[in-house]
């Protein structure tokens, strides 16, 4: 339905264009249900619906863009846009050429659908209460489908449709004690819910018992997939960018020139055929479906924005204007998860990480504290919660040298941001098992 709507739109809105003008729409909607919890009792539930088109006039090197909301009703929203179109041509005139202009002129149309598996809001909230119980719990679910468009006045199409869910959420204990943890998928499964939530409520016994303060000093530790998301989601800023790269302020700079590498046992790699997010951007260009980021724990590529590509003489790989990856994937290893505490033998068990920053960006040193449900691990088993501690780490040592074993499981880990829109951003991580984790206060 909505992909019949945005055909017929982008028809009418481009048999309006002058001699001499191209033009491209980029739309973005969704259809969401929320449902916030807190103290294991639904407090807010309510569905959002929105549509937003942005039109972008092009005039050889020149270019112009306007972003408006749609009502989803066909004629309303032609006769805005092409109020849109007027705006746009009344000011082109007065703007620049731009040098690093590239817009795509070979055409690749696409459609992707993941229709609507779900269960019913109320179906999903219903097994979310039955599981949780007495525990307290907080969070919020948010469900439904998100869809993007792209079209140019060249011809070319492009549709992605995926239906998912998103839950993030907590069981709180006391004081700062909580266990965090988040799921999401595209299908609803309501034997991984309860035995996640079960796993959490035997976590939050244990943080009833008295905690432990440790020394700064450096400890064995296991990473949980959400702590190790947040130690590689740091590359994000800007760690695999070309852009970045080439200007000489990419915290991987010293991977690329083979300074510093990564374990063997680290594979990186934009999956954008296993991702959440569109395989194609707001120029038009598609992304293949991999692009290989380090391999074996050796810089193996970058990504390239269609700006990057013109100013630097290269070929673009589709990246978005900020060269971040969406949809990361990092190899499993070999320890299965069952083996995880044993394993790790003495040591912390780091369930969540926050307030990250690079305390040194060339030599991709991170600071940041530990949260919620970490633990104090003796002879493979869990002893006491631990307080909270800052660690300040190279990922080069955390994720190089003294990086012993990756999990055989992975997690899909779908950003639960919905700042003006739903993300569809995601990460596939395993869990990490290093030597030492430096903590200095």
């Amino acid at each position: 339905m909505m992909r019949q709507y945005f055909d017929a739109i982008a028809a009418d809105v481009f048999a309006s264009l002058s001699p001499g003008e191209q033009a491209t729409l980029w739309l973005a909607g969704e259809t969401s249900d929320f449902v916030r919890f807190n103290h294991a009792k639904v407090r807010q539930a309510g569905e959002v619906k929105q549509l937003y088109m942005t039109v972008h006039l092009l005039l050889g090197q020149k270019h112009v863009s306007q972003k408006i909301a749609l009502a989803g009703i066909l004629v309303e929203d032609s006769a805005s846009l092409h109020q849109v179109l007027v705006d746009l041509r009344s000011i082109i005139d007065e703007v620049a050429d731009d040098p690093y202009l590239l817009m795509n002129t070979e055409l690749q149309s696409t459609e992707h659908y993941e229709f609507n598996l779900l269960p019913p809001t109320e179906q999903m909230v219903a097994d979310i209460m039955k599981a949780v119980g007495d525990a307290d719990l907080v969070g919020i679910l948010a469900a439904g489908p998100v869809f993007k468009g792209f079209a140019n006045s060249l011809g070319q199409r492009n549709w992605h449709e995926v239906a998912s869910w998103n839950f993030n959420w907590s069981l709180y204990s006391h004081g700062d004690k909580a266990v965090k943890r988040g799921a999401a998928g595209t299908r609803w499964d309501t034997s991984a819910l309860k035995a996640a939530i079960a796993e959490a409520r035997s976590q939050l016994a244990l943080l009833a018992r008295p905690a432990k303060t440790l020394s700064p000093g450096s400890y064995r530790a296991y990473l949980t997939p959400t702590a190790v998301s947040e130690l590689v989601g740091m590359l994000n800023w800007g760690g695999f960018s070309e852009r970045e790269m080439r200007s000489k302020r990419s915290s991987l700079l010293k991977l690329a020139s083979s300074e510093a590498r990564f374990s063997p046992l680290l594979s990186l790699r934009e999956n954008t055929a296993a991702g959440l997010s569109p395989a194609f951007q707001r120029e038009g260009f598609i992304k293949p479906d991999y692009v290989a980021l380090v391999q074996e724990g050796r810089h193996a590529g970058n990504l390239v924005s269609p700006r990057t590509a013109r100013e630097f003489g290269i070929v673009s790989n589709g990246a978005s204007g900020g060269e971040e990856s969406e949809s990361l994937d990092m190899a499993a290893g070999s320890l299965p998860k069952v083996d995880i505490l044993k394993a790790l033998g003495t040591g912390i068990y780091v369930s969540n990480l926050w307030y990250l920053n690079f305390s040194d960006r060339a030599a991709c040193r991170i600071t940041g504290m530990t949260r919620f449900a970490c633990f104090w691990v003796k002879n493979g088993e869990i002893v006491a919660p631990l307080d909270v501690m800052r660690f300040d780490d190279s990922l080069f040592r955390l994720l190089g040298s003294e990086l012993e074993a990756l999990t055989a499981e992975r997690e899909l880990l779908v950003d639960p941001g919905s700042y003006e829109a739903r993300s569809t951003a995601s990460q596939h991580l395993p869990g990490a098992l290093v030597r030492s984790l430096n903590l200095v206060l």
